[in-house]
């Protein structure tokens, strides 16, 4: 096995759920977001993690989301008030710009397309909406999707290409598109026997990976055809491995290898067999820490600049900072 070894682990947010880290582009910063409504920022000072700043009064209820521009200067928080919050960096710190309302209830995950142009939130209210940016920074929702019959708990953008994914508790995953400006599903994957609760690309977009109650992670690949369109295919199931619900996985942008969240308290990474075919992948699980938290493990994120560095955090609401390495 491979060794998945802890750096440091702290104390993110106290009394409370910590829900979602997340690092910023250039991978020096990395914001958390929890149950006390608060969002923290940490940064490396003296080769330890430090709280550089700490966003309050942008929320009144549970912070579940957030996540960053792709300029690394703007920050955007969904939370269970219904609202998302835009911070922009200003020197060394965060203010908060404006704030998107429009969902009936709790905005379960907020997400920037590549582009920086767009931003696309999720809700319990079934619904996907895509929102325009301009130089101005006013934001302006073009488009709502009710592709969804049930609470949509994750969404993510296609790494090069506008195309948008959501993950519901109605067991299914939707691919969106933008046709005669407007954005459209084009595409419901169909396989998970329970809630789907996220979903990550991998380096090339060409695959994508999900994880599900159901305890299962599932590869997906896009074979595009000459019509524009991307059916996407379900290649490889990843089962056996966790004892309770993956709430989230993480497709490694520098090495490709896989990292999960699970219920049962554990973290997990699973590696590619490079001489399997590409069309029938077959991962095997390459580091393991049963007890990486005392309670369920909500997110893992790994730095988009340093190769081997996760990051992860729980409901006990603290966050481990992880080495992975390969054995030789």
């Amino acid at each position: 096995m491979n060794s998945l070894t802890l750096d440091q682990r702290f104390g993110g947010h106290p009394d409370a759920r910590c829900w979602y880290v997340a690092w910023n582009p250039a991978g020096t910063l990395l914001a958390s977001c929890g149950g006390d409504r608060a969002i923290r920022i940490w940064g490396r000072e003296d080769g330890s993690w430090k709280c550089k700043s700490v966003l309050q009064d942008g929320h009144q209820r549970t912070v579940r989301k957030v996540a960053w521009s792709p300029c690394g200067n703007y920050l955007a928080s969904a939370s269970f008030d219904a609202t998302t919050t835009i911070w922009k960096k200003k020197n060394h710190d965060f203010e908060s710009l404006t704030v998107l309302e429009g969902h009936e209830n709790e905005v379960k995950c907020v997400a920037w397309a590549p582009s920086g142009n767009l931003l696309a939130t999720c809700s319990r209210d079934k619904s996907v909406w895509i929102w325009e940016v301009d130089e101005e920074d006013e934001y302006e929702c073009v488009t709502v999707v009710n592709s969804h019959t049930q609470d949509v708990k994750h969404i993510v953008w296609h790494p090069t290409q506008e195309l948008l994914a959501s993950a519901s508790y109605d067991n299914n995953i939707c691919i969106y598109k933008e046709v005669d400006d407007d954005w459209e599903c084009s595409a419901t994957l169909e396989g998970h026997t329970s809630t789907v609760w996220s979903l990550s690309f991998d380096p090339t977009g060409q695959r994508m990976a999900s994880c599900s109650d159901d305890r299962t992670v599932k590869i997906w690949k896009g074979y595009p055809n000459g019509a524009g369109d991307i059916p996407w295919k379900c290649i490889c199931t990843l089962s056996g491995f966790h004892g309770r619900a993956v709430y989230d996985v993480a497709w490694c942008q520098l090495t490709s290898v896989l990292a999960t969240a699970c219920g049962d308290d554990g973290v997990r990474v699973f590696k590619e067999d490079e001489t399997a075919d590409p069309d029938s992948p077959v991962f095997s699980l390459v580091a393991h820490v049963p007890k990486a938290h005392s309670q369920d493990v909500n997110c893992v994120a790994w730095n988009p600049k340093e190769a081997g560095l996760l990051a992860s955090c729980s409901d006990s609401g603290d966050i481990a900072i992880w080495s992975y390495q390969e054995e030789n």
